[in-house]
């Protein structure tokens, strides 16, 4: 696989000339933050941030995303029939992910693109993805991705690999797809061992620094009813405003609803993202609400992530360790701390 070194410079300038090949998408600044948007719509680049307010799971999987296309016109021969609406599947490149967003994707996947159901819109959309990941030489205080079978080099997901040498840039190949972008990269210089090396020891040296603090070892282990019916849940949602925050942060959350919209004779049918913090995400037509209380939905966003997962799928848990959720809680639920609660339950004691 290629290895190239450019400058801070020369590699923006490089990203610049790819716009035949890929609809480019960078992390840039939008206000207090950084957000995933199009290059054309740069006006400095630069990739000294912590992480991105949004993840970018909304370049594959919609907030907002049109399924299809009807008429009611009385008069037209096809009204009411649903078509698929046109849908964006150009290739993307998608660069700066942090390590932990790309990890993410591998969890959605089970969702989305399994033997049982394969989502046509979102599988398309990955595939047309190239996902170019930076490393973290700085990890978050609320980071927590070593925990949780990632690391802030981790390079699963990946189809190539920055990292910040200071001065310049190794970018690395990891896969097929991360050849052939490295390959319409104009410039830059094949990367020594020297630099190989520099970039090794660093990666090692921010991992090794990192904390791995998050037990999650037992979770498999523990009866999901004892789980389910511990003490702490009513503790734990006490605060909570369930205001889907949270959720809606969350690179690994897949929940969306269904709707039709009508304007006139014309009509779409839409999925948009859902919660399963809001009061509505399990209200019945016929008006009852298994989970009408605050702390049964709070309890269903952990158990999901943190028991349900892990039962199903017996490879970790649902969660990449971003600690979006944790920083932007507007009442400081920290998922980390119930994380520690669940595997630490002792049933009956």
């Amino acid at each position: 696989m290629a290895n190239k070194v450019f400058s801070k410079d020369a590699w923006l300038e490089a990203l610049g000339g790819l716009k035949e090949h890929y609809r480019v998408f960078l992390p840039l600044k939008d206000g207090d933050f950084f957000t995933y948007k199009p290059i054309e719509e740069a006006k400095k680049i630069h990739f000294d941030y912590d992480n991105t307010r949004l993840s970018p799971k909304g370049l594959i999987f919609p907030q907002s995303e049109r399924m299809f296309e009807f008429s009611l016109d009385t008069q037209d021969p096809e009204a009411n029939i649903l078509k698929e609406a046109p849908k964006d599947d150009s290739p993307r490149a998608i660069v700066g992910v942090r390590p932990c967003d790309a990890h993410a994707v591998g969890l959605v996947r089970r969702n989305f693109d399994n033997p049982e159901y394969r989502d046509p819109w979102w599988v398309k959309h990955v595939e047309a993805a190239t996902y170019v990941g930076l490393g973290c030489n700085a990890p978050c205080a609320t980071c927590f991705c070593k925990s949780v079978g990632g690391g802030p080099f981790n390079e699963e997901g990946l189809d190539a690999m920055m990292v910040d040498l200071g001065d310049r840039f190794l970018v690395r190949a990891l896969t097929e797809k991360g050849e052939e972008f490295l390959s319409r990269v104009q410039g830059g210089e094949a990367a020594d061992e020297e630099v190989l090396k520099e970039a090794r020891e660093l990666a090692q040296k921010v991992t090794d620094e990192m904390p791995d603090t998050v037990p999650t070892g037992r979770l498999k282990d523990l009866p999901v009813m004892a789980l389910f019916e511990a003490p702490f849940w009513e503790e734990v949602a006490f605060a909570c405003l369930n205001c889907g925050t949270c959720t809606y942060l969350c690179p690994t959350c897949w929940c969306f609803d269904i709707q039709d919209e009508v304007y006139k004779t014309e009509g779409i049918r839409l999925r948009n993202w859902d919660s399963c913090m809001f009061p509505l995400f399990t209200l019945h037509g016929s008006g009852h609400n298994p989970r009408d209380q605050k702390f049964q939905r709070v309890r269903q966003r952990f158990m999901h992530k943190l028991k349900y997962y892990v039962d199903k799928y017996g490879d970790g848990v649902q969660c990449s360790g971003c600690g979006r959720c944790v920083q932007f809680c507007p009442v400081n639920i920290d998922i980390r701390r119930v994380c520690g609660l669940m595997d630490a339950y002792e049933p009956g004691a």
